[in-house]
């Protein structure tokens, strides 16, 4: 059970590239995020990370119009059908070619996907199990160059496609005889969006260039006429004359391919669908360059919303062009823009920083807005009740992120360089960060502030930090000084400096127990620092290599420390003698590099660990370093249990043991070819007289490593920092059959059959000795409350801490709160000795417990203050109208009757009441 850990969730990241899209409600974003899906919650405020992979990097998602599946087409062109309901993977399917676009049409039948340039018709999966779930339907040729967009009419009759080579087809999804293909021109740049009205087949086209061309066309979608509707002779003539339809081989499937022409189809009786450029607007003003790079269009409200790569944004109302508003939303370009099915919110992507907004443009205000670390995480740690997270980033960024809702709440940008480190102090309420820019802050929580900054005597890069269990007392390692400072967080001054590493000082750790400082060094030492009697050298731990990590046991009984050779050596740092070591370089499976020449093999030889972390009982340990693999270790028997791995993303770099010899050609590597920037993402600071983009700027593929690991205090999850973002990891109970003292007569009828007899306390012994998350709550729910201090009384020790465990993880997503609250108030008032002289065994559990009741008393806090306002703003808004009658008797000439007294006394017992609820809620909490 204690290795059963599964992804959870991804925080750090928001959004990377592709396109954006809201659920069917408008209440969700979904944003893709590497090789991964999040969907972020606007109404609950909360983030969920959905648990699949493709093989690279996700470049377009496809929604159904009923909300219910999802197409996600990575940059090869493989993709995946998803059930957005239960988050399963129904169906793999590979385009074989890179994906631009691809569009449910609104009735949900078909699907448009356009790769290079071809737009192909599916049918769209059903509701029953199929063999193969996309069936291709037509092929359409048409554009010379790739495609770029798509867009639906209303009544999924016609669909229309944008080229980069300027120009826009409408095809017609099924045989009409008046409108098999319509080419339309009139830009000067390559076509970014097209939209068709609603209920109309006129068209607005955007290019790249910043012109919108409005299009008009003589036909009503009504006015389509069906091919098999007309007579023979009229049908022969038509496809003669104006079409070739063929039969043809499109990635190894028989099917239709029609063919545009650029002399159209000739004169009939039918009168064929003819487009007239209406009008031509211009987004930018005269004199003015900026490269408009996504737009989405609401057909309902008629609203245009454009973005562009200076990062600002324009609203229009077509077909007069009226200018809403504009607004610069970030200082990068806008990837994508999405509105919700209202029309009332926008999604926006920048995928230069990271960033996510949704902007309601009526009110002009962000319902969202997220940003994750544009460059590596480089550090992270929790919080003592396990409900905060904080990571610094080489952005110099340090963030704070909920566990609960996975979304960041606050950034401290003070920082001017990388940030190498950060840490909790004891009380939870103080962040504290080193950076390479020689500070070392402090943040308030509480005030959200800066409110001490640590510097040196003289300038340093500090490379690690720790924090006594106090919190009095910060330490910080120089890795070109060789020093170790010490301040007061108190008063902010320095303490001390300690001398004696002869190398960079790569990791400091303080004992979880005393003020005991242990840093390790690449002078191939490990030094214990004893900060009460004079800052003494207590013990110097020899190491058969440079000491890259070290970290204590959470008694403080036992020191794990990483080297350079891909060791983790243990010791008892009172006496300084070694008790076993592990050789974790065979567990770092390394990839080859494209433009490596050595084989992977001989590189994972000089790799090594640069994380560790004990996990909260100590029994387990965490090491992960240069290699996609996190490693998990039994200390006591110095053996892996079990190997995560983080990513599958063959975007990054060396994740391959042996390189792909289709990309080897006889001049070397394909990989080591820089093909430029392209036009569509050109760099925005280009060289002078360059106007697409800078050809001298290089792309490289980045490398996956861990740099941080950390056990939560709870001990039911673990968060790594990764080249991919901040990955956790939880304990899946749902999934393990770990039953604990089982016996012949131990099952669920047994269990139930005490029930009936109303045999409580043995009735949760079998449950716990079945271990079945289900048939133990049951279990629990149905001992009368009027028992539970009895139950509890009679309940063995051995099941105490089960049971306290088993409450911590309800109380966190139960609605019985006062059911379960009881239950772990009598346990703790009748048990609390026993459990108190295992507390180091325990700490987990209570810390869980404390993290659980923590996140309720916040929620039932704000409950209330709520409700005390709006009981004062009624009797307020009474006592108004009580005046206003008086007031009005008086004009009237009328007696007045006495209603203050009665509204002063009605207002007294409601704030009584709300007093009292707020008292309970806090004696119950």
């Amino acid at each position: 059970m204690k290795f059963a850990y599964r992804f959870s969730n991804l925080y750090g990241a928001v959004y990377r590239q592709g396109n954006l899209s809201f659920s069917k409600d408008g209440n969700n974003v979904i944003s893709p995020i590497g090789n991964r899906v999040s969907v972020f919650d606007l109404k609950n405020n909360s983030s969920e990370t959905l648990p699949f992979s493709t093989a690279k990097n996700i470049t377009c998602v496809g929604l159904s119009p009923d909300g219910g599946l999802a197409i996600v087409v990575d940059e090869d062109g493989a993709a995946q059908l998803i059930s957005l309901i239960t988050r399963a993977v129904l169906h793999h399917f590979h385009f074989h070619k890179p994906v631009s676009s691809i569009r449910f049409s609104p009735d949900g039948r078909k699907l448009v996907v356009t790769k290079e340039n071809v737009a192909l018709l599916y049918h769209a999966p059903g509701k029953h199990r199929e063999y193969n779930a996309l069936v291709l339907d037509k092929t359409y040729y048409g554009p010379y160059d790739e495609t770029s967009c798509i867009d639906w009419t209303t009544d999924s009759k016609c669909f229309a496609v944008g080229s980069k080579d300027m120009s826009t087809w409408v095809f017609g999804a099924e045989r009409w005889a008046n409108l098999i293909y319509y080419s339309l021109g009139g830009h000067k740049d390559l076509v970014v969006a097209c939209f068709f009205e609603k209920d109309s087949l006129n068209l607005y086209t955007v290019s790249q260039d910043g012109a919108l061309c409005v299009w008009e066309s003589d036909t009503e979608p009504s006015g389509l006429v069906l091919t098999k509707k007309v007579a023979e002779k009229e049908k022969e003539e038509e496809e003669c004359s104006s079409e070739e339809v063929e039969e043809a081989e499109v990635d190894g499937i028989r099917t239709q391919v029609i063919r545009g022409k650029a002399d159209g189809p000739k004169d009939s009786e039918i009168k064929n669908v003819r487009y007239l450029q209406k009008s031509k607007h211009f987004f930018n003003k005269e004199g003015e360059f900026n490269n408009l790079t996504c737009a989405s269009f609401h057909k309902d409200t008629h609203i245009l919303v454009t973005g562009f790569a200076s990062g600002v944004f324009h609203l229009h109302e077509l077909p007069e062009f009226n200018l809403i508003h504009s607004l610069s939303i970030s200082d990068q370009r806008i990837s994508s823009v999405v509105m919700n099915c209202s029309g009332d919110w926008i999604g926006f992507g920048c995928s230069g920083m990271g960033q996510l907004l949704v902007w309601e443009w009526q009110s002009e205000s962000y319902v969202f807005k997220q940003q994750g670390h544009f460059n590596n995480m480089a550090s992270l740690a929790y919080s003592p009740d396990g409900q905060y997270i904080v990571t610094g980033g080489d952005d110099g960024k340090v963030k704070v992120w909920n566990t609960n809702s996975g979304l960041c709440f606050v950034t401290f940008t003070e920082h001017t360089s990388s940030i190498t480190h950060v840490t909790f102090t004891s009380s939870g309420f103080v962040i504290v960060s080193a950076s390479l820019d020689g500070t070392v802050r402090a943040y308030d929580l509480h005030r959200y502030r800066n409110f001490r900054t640590f510097t040196s005597p003289r300038p340093v890069q500090f490379s690690s930090l720790a924090v006594d269990f106090s919190g009095e007392l910060v330490s910080a390692g120089a890795q070109d000084s060789f020093e170790i400072f010490i301040w007061s967080m108190q008063t902010g001054r320095l303490l001390e400096v300690l001398a004696g590493h002869v190398g960079p000082v790569s990791s400091l750790c303080f004992s979880p127990v005393q003020s005991v400082l242990a840093s390790a060094s690449w002078d191939k030492t490990v030094r214990i620092w004893d900060m009460i009697d004079s800052w003494q050298t207590k013990e110097t731990l020899p190491l058969p290599a440079d000491g890259l990590a070290v970290s204590y046991r959470p008694d403080g009984q036992e020191l794990a420390v990483a080297t350079l050779d891909g060791e983790i050596s243990f010791w008892v740092p009172q006496d300084a003698t070694q008790t076993g070591s592990i050789a974790g370089r065979h567990d770092l499976v390394m990839g080859r590099k494209e433009t490596e020449k050595v084989t992977a093999k001989q590189s994972a030889k000089g790799k090594s660990f640069t994380a560790l972390c004990y996990s909260a009982d100590g029994e387990s340990i965490l090491a992960g370093g240069q290699s996609r693999f996190v490693c998990i270790y039994n200390v006591k028997e110095q053996i892996l249990m079990k190997k995560f791995e983080v990513s599958c993303n063959l975007s990054f770099d060396a994740m391959e043991e042996f390189l792909d010899r289709r990309k080897m050609t006889e001049f070397g590597s394909l990989a080591l070819v820089d093909e430029g920037t392209g036009d569509g993402d050109g760099v925005q600071l280009s060289l002078p007289g360059v106007r697409k983009g800078d050809m001298s700027s290089r792309h490289f593929k980045p490398e996956i490593r861990v740099s941080s690991l950390r056990f939560s205090p709870t001990g039911r999850s673990w968060a790594a920092t990764t080249t991919e973002g901040l990955l956790v990891y939880s304990l899946d109970g749902s999934m393990i059959f770990d039953p604990y003292d089982l016996d012949l007569d131990v099952t669920p009828a047994s269990v139930r059959r005490q029930l009936r007899l109303k045999e409580w306390t043995s009735a949760i012994v079998l449950a716990f000795r079945l271990n079945e998350h289900a048939l133990t709550q049951e279990v629990l729910e149905t001992v009368p409350h009027k028992e539970i201090p009895v139950v509890c009384g009679s309940l063995p020790d051995v099941y105490v801490e089960k049971l306290l465990f088993f409450l911590a993880g309800c109380l966190e997503k139960s609605a019985h709160l006062q059911f379960y609250l009881s239950w772990a108030q009598n346990l703790l008032l009748l048990h609390g000795q026993k459990l108190k002289n295992r507390s180091g065994a325990i700490l987990p559990t209570i810390q869980s417990l404390q993290k659980s009741l923590q996140r309720h008393f916040e929620s039932l806090s704000k409950l209330c203050e709520w409700n005390i306002y709006t009981i004062r703003y009624a009797v307020a808004l009474s006592k108004q109208r009580g005046l206003k009658r008086s007031a009005e008797q008086l004009e009237e000439g009328g007696e007045v009757v006495e209603e203050e007294d009665e509204v002063v006394e009605e207002e007294d017992l409601f704030e009584g009441m709300s007093q009292a609820s707020m008292e309970d809620t806090v004696m119950v909490m």
